[in-house]
């Protein structure tokens, strides 16, 4: 996957987005990240991207011309253009299945008070993380980044990670534990101790339905409810 990110802050993303899980699959190639600045395509000496509203305001507005060049200069037919802002749908686990499909995505980050209304329309898709405001897109494009990032074959060595984190089928994810069995008095449910997967996996599910219930029960007027049939795997008998 390509992914482009038009920002005035392009170390934010580089540094951002040079580390762990996604700094991996950088060098090894399951994504090939790159910014870039709208500042390349200002009309004047002094690099301007951004100018006052007109009918007053606060805040400086970014400039339409260079956000469009640096669109047109990117763009191509298999190209989706993405602009954080918060007027856009909030992004959730199931848009970021979505996107991680597509096969060339640019991020446009708005800064400082928006951007000039003129630029909507050269956008494929208006996103935002929530109901509060950043100084910047920057932020945000990393988050749906990294959330894209982790769905791409070959991010993680064993496959299957991300099938049962949470939101998946919108439930939270049930408690996880680790070595050592007893910490401070506390156990690990006996449960995930007995090498039973059926019993395991029904553990799991009741956990993450009470989690769910108890956290975000906002998610459970669309999550599936029923458990999820498994599929017995025929064995092929060589002769």
């Amino acid at each position: 996957m390509k992914i482009d990110v038009i920002t005035a802050f392009e170390e934010m993303i580089d540094h951002a987005l040079s580390h762990s899980i996604v700094g991996r699959a950088r060098k090894a190639g399951i994504i090939k990240l790159a910014t870039l600045s709208p500042r390349a395509f200002a009309q004047d000496k002094h690099k301007t991207i951004d100018d006052r509203p007109y009918g007053g305001g606060p805040g400086m507005l970014m400039k339409a011309e260079p956000l469009y060049q640096a669109i047109n200069k990117l763009r191509k037919k298999t190209s989706y253009v993405v602009l954080t802002s918060p007027r856009g749908q909030t992004f959730n686990q199931e848009l970021a299945k979505k996107l991680a499909k597509k096969r060339h995505l640019i991020f446009v980050c708005g800064h400082y008070e928006g951007i000039d209304a003129r630029i909507y329309p050269e956008v494929d898709l208006e996103v935002s993380l929530g109901n509060f405001i950043l100084t910047g897109g920057e932020l945000a494009a990393c988050t749906m980044i990294d959330a894209i990032t982790r769905l791409q074959k070959g991010t993680f060595k064993k496959e299957g990670v991300t099938v049962t984190e949470s939101f998946e089928e919108n439930l939270l994810e049930a408690p996880q534990y680790t070595r050592p069995e007893v910490w401070r008095g506390q156990k690990v449910p006996a449960v995930l101790l007995n090498g039973n997967h059926k019993e395991i996996e029904a553990w799991k599910r009741e956990q993450a339905l009470q989690l769910t219930k108890q956290l975000r029960p906002d998610l459970l007027e669309t999550a599936s409810l029923k458990p999820k049939k498994v599929t017995k795997k025929k064995t092929i008998r060589r002769k």
